[in-house]
């Protein structure tokens, strides 16, 4: 017999401890299965260990640029061991909060693979060993991605590596590397070994890198990473690894038929894109529906099983954890009768475009982040807009940090002056693009987002400029 729960939650990552939390202080009676450790790929072998290597690397490429500061150092250099075992301590220190709030917020945790079956019951291989059965009233699917491998000749060679081996290398082996990839993993893994001195290669098969990004925010990228160092070849394929003595060699056809070229003596990233991880999910008695490799969902995050959910990386559009905490914080409302407290996009008065709330971050140097939409998507949907436009080079704390580079951008729409989206390459952009986003779900005016005092000298100075700028031009 089954045991009876309100709800059963599969994987333990920020999309599956968040739905299950929530559920618990709703007081359903919830489980959550997961195979590995709580916080799933984004704690434990993604985000967090990614941002902590990028800090930490980042803090010894300043100190070999720190002459114009005033600040003499001498022999800098990095111990990888120990940057490594940093970055497993904030591991652990980060996933130790979030098992503090689920104890307290009371769900079951229980350790194996899952497997789905009819009537909403969940088979589960425990890992210490045998079998049991959990039956839910609702059942969220949170099972995230894994990476996408390629298949070209010589991917199983030694030196060839995915994201989540990478990020647990202990030796230091890296004076140069390939990232085949162009996407977040692929442009914050290549900041990383850059910050730490190694030759990157970046291979891109799409026309430039960030391909969902706009070709501005792109060619913007490309060019910073280029004067950092870094190779970006855009419209490539890798179509071929050999080994060639002690190292590797890579064979780059470009996607316009031109003329093959190697790059010799690099270790190797496939960081191509993640899939949702469905392996053994379902069993032979339930099907799910799936579209494009992503499980089928409603508005509301139902699959064409009824009372079966699924959110984050194995439905939505948006490989973001906090998309998937978002979505968990939906369906539990949803499933307890709740009010919803959360939107992932919103549509303004006056308007019939539908504008994103998520923001969307890449920690390269400097930081990239965005919200809502460009002026190139508004016009495509008939929108007239103002766009605010201000450098980085003037601001105030851009200048004391010694950085040279970076812009905000600002979109409004023209007769509302209702902020619709923006784009930032600048130092603390992840952090700023917050005000946007608040922004944006608010319906706020140019007007009304000026009224906002910031402080001096703050890079956040600079959306006070593009908005000043934005209202100083005429509509297009």
């Amino acid at each position: 017999m089954a045991e009876q729960y309100d709800v059963v939650v599969i994987g333990a990552g920020p999309g599956g401890y968040t739905a299950a939390m929530k559920a618990a202080q709703f007081g359903l009676k919830t489980v959550v299965i997961e195979k590995e450790r709580l916080g799933g790929t984004c704690v434990n072998k993604g985000c967090i260990p990614t941002k902590s290597l990028l800090y930490a690397t980042n803090l010894f490429h300043m100190m070999q640029n720190c002459d114009e500061f005033g600040v003499s150092a001498e022999s800098i250099a990095f111990d990888f061991k120990k940057m490594q075992h940093y970055k497993r301590e904030s591991v652990r220190r980060y996933r130790e909060g979030i098992q503090e709030k689920f104890q307290a917020s009371g769900p079951e945790l229980v350790h194996g693979k899952a497997t789905l079956r009819r009537d909403r019951t969940v088979e589960v291989e425990l890992n210490e060993g045998g079998r049991e059965y959990y039956q839910g009233k609702a059942v969220i699917i949170a099972t995230g991605a894994k990476p996408v491998r390629s298949e070209i000749p010589g991917i199983d060679l030694p030196g060839v590596w995915d994201s989540d081996r990478l990020l647990s290398a202990e030796n230091w082996n890296f004076d140069r590397l390939l990232i085949m990839g162009g996407g977040v993993i692929s442009v914050e893994m290549a900041t990383i070994f850059n910050n730490l001195c190694s030759r990157v290669t970046i291979v891109e098969k799409q026309d430039h890198l960030m391909a969902p990004m706009d070709d501005v925010m792109a060619e913007h990228l490309e060019r910073e990473l280029r004067e950092q160092g870094i190779d970006v070849y855009c419209g490539a394929t890798v179509t071929e690894i050999r080994e060639e003595g002690n190292s590797l060699c890579c064979r780059i056809t470009p996607e316009d038929g031109g003329g093959a070229f190697e790059v010799h003596g690099c270790q190797v990233l496939t960081a191509i894109g993640r899939r949702p991880e469905l392996s053994g999910l379902c069993g032979q008695d339930v099907t799910l529906e799936m579209k494009n490799g992503k499980i089928q969902v409603s508005q509301d995050f139902e699959t064409s099983i009824p009372g079966v959910y699924a959110i984050g990386d194995v439905s939505a559009k948006i490989q973001l954890a906090h998309v998937a905490a978002a979505q968990a914080t939906y369906v539990v409302e949803r499933i307890a009768g709740r009010p919803h407290s959360v939107k992932l996009e919103v549509v303004p008065s006056g308007m019939f475009v539908s504008l994103p709330i998520v923001p969307s971050c890449i920690y390269t140097n400097p930081e990239i982040a965005t919200v809502g939409i460009t002026a190139a998507t508004a016009k495509k949907n008939g929108l007239k807009v103002r766009c605010g436009h201000f450098s980085m080079r003037d601001n105030g704390q851009s200048i004391i940090s010694g950085e040279k580079h970076g812009f905000i951008r600002l979109v409004f729409e023209a007769y509302s002056n209702g902020i619709i989206g923006a784009q930032l390459m600048c130092p603390r952009a992840t952090d700023m693009i917050g005000e946007i986003a608040t922004a944006i779900a608010n319906g706020l005016t140019a007007e009304q987002m000026s009224f906002a005092m910031r402080a001096q000298p703050t890079y956040n100075e600079g959306i006070g400029a593009a908005i000043e700028d934005a209202m100083s031009h005429e509509p297009r």
